[in-house]
């Protein structure tokens, strides 16, 4: 076995014959949206006491057993990047994407220039440096051109999404639509949606389409979606476009 701390919970179904992913059992600390990909022969081998806790209870049993992390201050960020300097840490490991380009119009008109696409998401009003009558937002990276586009924020919202290498954990794959709270970020709130079987309206036959139950902004290709059935991690895929 392999024991994490990450705050969620696995459990076994007998009648299924198949390995289950759960929320923690403190929702502020959940971290099943990162751990979605996890396959069966991974989850059988994985120990993850963290997830039947608190926080708070973590923190009283480090403790009682006299662990120095137990006043350890919380901390948000990545654990690979110990000085918090994200900017640093692309410019010597992905430099192609921190080249500055043109920030375009839907028209493509050069509005301004940006520092590097991997600093800007889908949704970013913030930090484009835009002097303009109306706000702007992020509506599109193009890497290709190394370009950001820009638009109002209604075309930031999308009716749903196509995915692709989707891991589903309580079966195998869906034949039928199914509904689902589904989460886009890690600390999105979660959204009403249907998940159509592979090959359906506009996704491959390796892919599946999300159709939200209203629109939806800030949908980002790259990025995980995972879904849920209340407590329980259905499954999840990399967003590969937005519908």
């Amino acid at each position: 076995y392999v024991a994490t701390g990450h705050y969620a919970r696995i459990s076994y179904d007998p009648g299924k014959g198949r390995y289950l992913l759960r929320k923690a059992a403190d929702p502020k600390k959940d971290q099943t949206y990162v751990l979605y990909g996890l396959v069966q022969e991974q989850l059988a081998h994985i120990l993850m006491p963290m997830g039947h806790f608190t926080k708070d209870e973590t923190r009283r049993l480090a403790g009682e057993l006299g662990l120095p992390v137990a006043d350890k201050p919380e901390s948000q960020e990545i654990c690979f990047i110990p000085d918090d300097d994200y900017r640093r840490f692309l410019r010597e490991y992905l430099p192609e994407s921190v080249r500055p380009g043109p920030i375009l119009n839907e028209e493509g008109q050069v509005l301004g220039e940006h520092m590097g696409i991997a600093f800007y998401t889908i949704g970013q009003r913030k930090g484009l440096r835009l002097a303009t009558e109306k706000p702007l937002y992020v509506i599109g990276i193009d890497k290709g051109r190394n370009a950001i586009i820009v638009g109002p924020r209604e075309r930031t919202l999308s009716r749903g999404l196509v995915a692709r290498a989707v891991n589903w954990i309580p079966f195998e794959t869906i034949t039928d639509p199914i509904g689902a709270s589904i989460k886009i970020r890690y600390n999105s709130p979660e959204l009403e949606a249907t998940v159509f079987p592979p090959g359906h309206g506009e996704a491959g036959p390796s892919e599946v389409e999300v159709r939200f139950s209203r629109p939806h902004g800030a949908v980002t290709p790259g990025q995980a979606v995972v879904f849920y059935d209340g407590e329980m991690v259905l499954g999840g895929g990399t967003i590969e476009r937005r519908l």
